[in-house]
């Protein structure tokens, strides 16, 4: 799962992308409102963590032009501003989530994966397809009930896939949601996981469809 984090503060940024990349996320990481505005409208995110007193541009503004763009993405406010009438400025403004500082970062991505539950229509963390199933929580996936062994990158692609299940997903989305964008992508390399999670969870598990990309088939 791709995630955008904006936040001013060198320590703080550095901390929570640490651990979110610990946790399995692909983080890009913008420190001003610009920044924030521009990728998040250029780039596909699964969810947006996003701070209020940001350089050059707020990020209420941020979210307001997400929202009037038509952006569905879930925004998820983090930030030290807890008055009551701050928060609900922020949910008005169309947050998904308001998160106060310091917080828990297991507190943290519980709220994501809660968040984007909800924006992909699912409350419950598990997905299970034929033999296949997967605990967004857990991060694990099994195979008729046998626990399977997974990199993160491999976790990361199957469960994008399982959440999209019935739809095609094209190499580039994929290449969207497993690397940082100062990361070289090697030409070959989601053919390379595609083929892994073949051998792990069943040949025919991922489809390859020809000149669009891949998916996978509910039965």
């Amino acid at each position: 799962m791709r995630l955008l984090l904006v936040e001013d503060d060198k320590m703080l940024g550095e901390s929570m992308q640490i651990g979110l990349e610990q946790d399995g996320y692909a983080v890009d990481w913008v420190r001003d409102g610009d920044a924030a505005r521009q990728a998040a409208l250029t780039h596909e995110y699964e969810a947006v963590l996003l701070d209020l007193g940001l350089p050059g541009r707020d990020g209420l503004d941020v979210l307001r032009t997400l929202r009037t763009r038509g952006s569905k993405t879930a925004v998820l406010i983090v930030t030290a501003r807890d008055r009551i009438g701050d928060r609900i400025i922020g949910l008005d403004a169309g947050a998904d989530d308001y998160i106060l500082k310091p917080f828990d970062l297991d507190e943290l991505t519980a709220r994501v994966r809660a968040v984007t539950r909800r924006l992909n229509g699912r409350a419950d963390p598990l997905i299970e397809i034929g033999a296949v199933t997967l605990d967004s929580v857990s991060k694990r996936i099994s195979v008729e009930g046998t626990l399977i062994e997974l990199t993160a990158r491999e976790y990361t692609i199957a469960a994008f896939m399982m959440e999209r299940a019935g739809r095609i997903v094209t190499r580039g989305e994929l290449e969207e949601t497993l690397f940082q964008w100062e990361r070289e992508v090697s030409s070959n390399a989601v053919e390379v996981y595609i083929s892994q999670l073949r051998r792990k969870l069943g040949r025919d598990f991922i489809r390859t469809r020809r000149g669009l990309g891949y998916s996978v088939e509910r039965p």
